[in-house]
């Protein structure tokens, strides 16, 4: 009789914009750990072809389509943080169908835990998919001078993004763990060993 592959408990992590929380993830999957991403996600519902993206472009109009058919991402971005009802409608309509995408390919993983990355996973509700937090924290000084300098954009738009993420204190107070991310990558992936080590002593995370 062959013995029952155990189901993975999973783990949400999450960090707001250049924490280094896709640096701490990359790394856990060198360690042999699944991985699903939640920015993978929504970049897959609303792909053309898929009933989303038809919803999209009805509601805002063809402004936020490219000329192949693709969601125009940029356009789209400067109509939600502009107007904040717009983000709400948005949201509504995706993240139901992002938290399907994501149950999918959670379902599939076959290491002894898995883990879901996402920017949103508390505003979303997606932390209900999981059984403990990592937050990848970092002082926001620093989330905002790497933010600059990795994406190229105006100090306005990244307090913009900071904003519509959830507040420090509010990832803080969920989290199971944390990992403050302030030294260099060496140092982060001597963090991530040492938590993957422990997480691999857990059954079924928080109980």
């Amino acid at each position: 009789m062959t013995t029952p592959v155990a189901t993975p408990w999973i783990l949400g992590l999450t960090g707001g914009i250049g924490s280094g929380k896709s640096a701490a993830a990359e790394y856990f999957t060198t360690l042999g750990v699944d991985l699903v991403d939640a920015d993978h996600a929504a970049r897959w519902v609303v792909e053309p072809g898929r009933p989303a993206l038809a919803r999209i472009a009805e509601h805002f109009g063809s402004a936020v389509l490219q000329a192949d058919g693709q969601l125009d991402r940029a356009a789209l971005r400067t109509l939600i943080f502009e107007v904040p009802e717009e983000r709400r409608w948005l949201e509504g309509l995706l993240h139901p169908l992002i938290a399907d995408e994501i149950s999918d390919h959670l379902a599939r993983a076959r290491s002894p835990y898995a883990i879901l990355v996402s920017p949103l996973l508390i505003e979303s509700g997606q932390y209900r998919m999981t059984q403990r937090i990592l937050v990848i924290d970092v002082p926001q000084s620093l989330q905002i001078q790497r933010t600059l300098q990795r994406d190229g954009i105006s100090e306005q738009q990244v307090q913009a993004i900071l904003k519509a993420q959830s507040s420090r204190e509010d990832r803080l107070n969920r989290a199971d763990d944390v990992l403050v991310n302030d030294q260099d990558l060496a140092w982060l992936h001597g963090e991530v060993e040492r938590l993957h080590h422990f997480y691999l002593t857990l059954r079924g995370g928080r109980s």
